[in-house]
C-alpha cells in the first residue's frame, strides 16, 4: 500500500468533548502521512512528470502531507462511511458547507456548527494535496519532490497573472501570497511584462526599464526573485501577465495521488498498518468546494480513482462550484491556487461524455478514462449561477456550439441553485467586503445554499448504499427555453433601475499549450476562437428559470444574480466582481431587493411589482416560504431538519429586504 506510515503527532477530544446526538463524541488525530507510489503503476500513468522524480531503493516515489481524521470515540455507532473534504488552499470547507460553521480561521479551535456530519456518523478527513500553501499554522499542505532529468533540475517559463483592488507597487509572483517560482535573472532581458484592460482585452509590453524583480520595504526598492515592481505602479482593475524563466518543477500531479491513497487507506488499510478508521468504512465519499472542486474534476478526468491494488478510493463525488474548470493541479510548474483564465484551468475537455471540438478536432471527455475502465463512480456536480456568467459552466453540458443540450451519463446529477453566488452569501445585504478590498455597484448576493448541499450528500449516500435513485438534475436547457444567452437574459435585467450587466462579459476561448498540457511547450498559450455559453432565462423579477430555488427566490423579495460588477472605486468599473485576482477568484454575486411600496415603484419606474403588492404581512410572507421549503423537502432537494430554519430566514429577509436595508 502507497501508505508508508501515518505519523500522528496528537490525539485529543474533538471540539472540547462535545457529543453529537446518538452518535456521541468525537476524537480528533492529526499528523503526517508518509507515501511510496510506484511510477510505473498503470494506476499512476496520468500523473505528469512522475517518471522524473527520484526514487528510493525501492524504485518508489516518496512524499508526505499533513492530515486530520475525526472518528467516533465508539465507532460501531458510526454509519461507516468516511467524508473526505478536499482542502481548498490548505484550509478545510466541510465543517463551513455541511455543518454551518463560522469561517476557517487558521489554528482557531474547530467549530462543528451544527454538528450534521457527526450527527450523520460520518468519519470526517482532510489530507494536505498543494505544494504551494503559505506555511502558516492550521494550513495543510503537501511535500512533492522536484523533477529532474539526467541534466539536473528543470528550467522552464512561467506566467503569473494578476488584478488589483487597490493600488501597489510591487507583487509576490504567486496568488494569495502563495509560494511562488522565482525568476532565474533579476536582469533576464526576455523577462515580459504585460497590461490589459481587462482579460479578454489586447496586451501592451511594458518596457523592461519600467519595471523588475523587485519588492518594496519600508519605501526602498529591494531586487527580489519572487516579486515583480512597477515603478509607476499597478493600477486596480487593469490585468497584469508575468512571463519568464524559473527553475525547479514540483510534481504536482503527486497532490492527486496523496488523496486517492489516504482515501484508499482509511477505507481498506488494517489495524496494524496504523488506520484509524479499520474495519468500520463501507463507503466513502470525497467533496471540494471551487478550487477544491475543480480538483476533483481534475481527479475524475485523469481516472486516478482506482488505486495501486484496483481497488476504487471512493464510491460518490460532489464536486461544488467548479463549472466547467480544473486547474493546475497535474503540470509542470503548476500554479494550484491561480485561477487565470488563460491557463490549464480553462482547457478542453469540459463535459463528462465525449465531444469532438470542430475547430481542434480533440474528441474527449471528463469521465473518458472512468468509462474505459468501466469504473465510473456516483457524482453530483453542484453549481450556482456564478461558473454560468463566468462563461464556462454551461460548457459541462451543451455541446461546443452551445445549440444542443448533452446527455447526462446515468452516474451523474448536475443540480443548479438558482440565484445563489460562487461563495456563500452575504446577510444583511452589503456592498462591500473589507477582507477582500471590494467594493460593489449592487448589494452583494445574500443567498446561503449550504442546506441544499447537506441534502445532496444524503442522496448520493442512499444513492450509493441503496441503490436508491436521487432527485432529478436541474439546470438550464436549451431544449426548453431555459437556456438562454447571456445577452437575452440581460434584456429583463437592464429594465431594473441601475443595473447594467458586466461590460465586457465573461467567456472561455480555446488555448493551445501544445500537445501535452501537463508538460507545456507553448506559454504563454496560443489563443483560439471563443465557446459559446449560455446562462439560465429570467422571469419578470429577473429571477432564474432553471435550476433549484432556495424558498426565499421561490417566494421573492429581490432579484437574486449570480453576478456583480466592480465599483468605480476600485477600478475596471463594469468588469465582473471576483475576489482573488483576475479571471477568478470567488465571483460576486447581487441581491437586489423590490421596491417596499408601490409608491416607490412608480417614482422609480421599477418594473418589478413591490413587496406591499406581493404579500399581505410577514406572517403571509412565512407561511409562502413554509410552503416552498415543504415543497422541496418533498422532492428531497432539502431536508426535513432544515424547515423551521428556512421559515425564520424567510422573516429575517422580509424584515430587512422590505426596509432595503443596504449598506451606500
Amino acid at each position: 500500500m502507497p501508505v508508508i506510515n501515518l505519523e500522528i503527532k496528537s490525539r485529543m477530544p474533538y471540539a472540547g468533548g462535545q457529543s453529537f446526538g446518538e452518535v456521541g463524541a468525537y476524537e480528533q488525530l492529526d499528523g503526517i502521512v508518509h507515501f511510496g507510489v510506484d511510477p510505473e503503476s498503470l494506476a499512476n500513468e496520468t500523473i505528469s512528470d512522475i517518471r522524473l522524480a527520484p526514487k528510493d531503493g525501492q524504485g518508489k516515489v516518496g512524499f508526505s502531507s499533513d492530515f486530520r481524521v475525526l472518528v467516533p470515540v465508539d465507532q460501531s455507532k458510526g454509519n461507516r462511511r468516511l467524508f473526505l473534504d478536499i482542502l481548498n488552499r490548505g484550509k478545510y470547507s466541510a465543517a463551513k458547507d455541511m455543518n454551518s460553521s463560522a469561517a476557517f480561521v487558521p489554528d482557531a479551535p474547530p467549530d462543528p456548527g451544527n454538528g450534521f456530519l457527526m450527527r450523520q456518523g460520518y468519519s470526517v478527513a482532510w489530507c494536505g494535496w498543494q505544494h504551494d500553501v503559505p506555511e502558516i499554522s492550521g494550513i495543510m499542505g503537501i511535500r512533492v519532490p522536484d523533477a529532474a532529468t539526467t541534466q539536473g533540475p528543470i528550467s522552464g517559463k512561467v506566467v503569473v497573472t494578476f488584478q488589483f483592488n487597490t493600488p501597489t507597487a510591487s507583487q509576490l509572483l504567486s496568488d494569495r501570497n502563495h509560494r511562488s517560482y522565482p525568476a532565474d535573472d533579476l536582469d533576464d532581458p526576455n523577462a515580459v511584462m504585460t497590461v490589459q484592460e481587462h482579460e479578454d482585452a489586447p496586451e501592451e509590453i511594458i518596457p523592461r526599464d519600467q519595471w523588475s524583480f523587485a519588492r518594496v520595504e519600508e519605501e526602498t526598492v529591494v531586487p527580489d526573485s519572487q516579486y515583480a515592481y512597477l515603478a509607476s505602479g499597478f493600477q486596480p482593475g487593469k490585468v497584469y501577465q508575468v512571463i519568464y524563466t524559473t527553475t525547479g518543477a514540483p510534481v504536482s500531479g503527486l497532490g492527486l495521488l496523496a488523496i486517492r491513497d489516504f482515501g484508499s487507506f482509511l477505507r481498506y488499510g488494517s489495524t496494524d498498518e496504523g488506520n484509524p478508521c479499520a474495519g468500520n468504512i463501507d463507503h466513502s465519499y470525497v467533496s471540494g468546494v471551487s478550487q477544491s472542486g475543480r480538483f476533483l474534476r481534475l481527479f475524475l478526468y485523469t481516472g486516478v480513482n482506482t488505486d495501486e491494488e484496483g481497488r476504487p478510493a471512493f464510491d460518490g463525488f460532489i464536486p461544488h462550484v467548479a463549472g466547467g474548470k480544473r486547474g493546475e493541479f497535474n503540470q509542470r510548474f503548476g500554479q494550484p491556487s491561480s485561477q487565470a483564465a488563460r491557463s490549464t484551468n480553462s482547457i478542453f475537455p469540459f463535459s463528462d461524455i465525449e465531444q469532438t471540438d470542430p475547430e481542434t478536432g480533440l474528441t474527449d471527455g471528463v469521465l473518458s478514462r472512468l468509462t474505459a475502465q468501466g469504473s465510473v463512480p456516483k457524482i453530483m456536480y453542484t453549481y450556482t449561477p456564478s461558473e454560468y456568467w463566468a462563461g464556462h459552466g454551461s460548457l459541462v453540458h451543451t455541446d461546443l456550439t452551445a445549440t444542443r443540450d448533452l446527455d447526462v451519463p446515468d452516474d451523474v446529477r448536475i443540480y443548479i441553485y438558482a440565484g445563489a453566488q460562487h461563495a456563500l452569501g452575504t446577510f444583511p445585504l452589503t456592498c462591500s467586503d473589507p477582507s477582500d478590498n471590494i467594493r460593489a455597484r449592487h448589494p452583494i448576493n445574500c443567498l446561503d445554499h449550504r442546506s441544499f448541499m447537506r441534502a445532496a450528500l444524503v442522496a448520493l449516500d442512499r444513492w450509493v448504499a441503496y441503490g436508491e435513485v436521487p432527485p432529478d438534475s436541474k439546470y438550464p436547457r436549451i431544449a426548453d427555453g431555459t437556456a438562454v444567452t447571456p445577452a437575452k437574459a440581460t434584456e429583463t435585467l437592464r429594465k431594473i433601475p441601475g443595473v447594467n450587466p458586466p461590460a465586457p462579459l465573461r467567456r472561455f476561448t480555446r488555448l493551445d499549450f501544445g500537445s501535452d498540457p501537463g508538460v507545456p511547450t507553448q506559454v504563454p498559450a496560443g489563443i483560439g476562437r471563443i465557446y459559446p455559453h449560455v446562462v439560465s432565462a429570467v422571469d419578470q423579477d429577473g429571477n432564474e428559470l432553471a435550476g433549484i430555488p432556495l424558498p426565499v427566490v421561490t417566494v421573492p423579495l429581490a432579484t437574486h444574480m449570480g453576478w456583480n460588477t466592480r465599483h468605480a472605486d476600485m477600478g475596471g468599473e463594469g468588469q465582473t466582481l471576483s475576489t482573488g485576482g483576475a479571471s477568478g477568484g470567488t465571483l460576486k454575486g447581487s441581491s437586489i431587493p423590490f421596491p417596499a411600496t408601490r409608491e416607490e415603484r412608480e417614482a422609480t419606474g421599477d418594473p418589478r411589482l413591490s413587496v406591499e403588492e406581493r404579500y399581505d404581512s410577514k406572517e403571509h410572507y412565512q407561511d409562502l416560504i413554509r410552503k416552498a421549503t415543504q415543497d422541496l423537502i418533498d422532492q428531497r432537494y432539502l431536508l426535513a431538519e432544515d424547515l423551521e430554519g428556512m421559515v425564520s430566514l424567510g422573516g429575517r429577509h422580509y424584515d430587512l429586504l422590505n426596509s432595503a436595508a443596504t449598506e451606500a
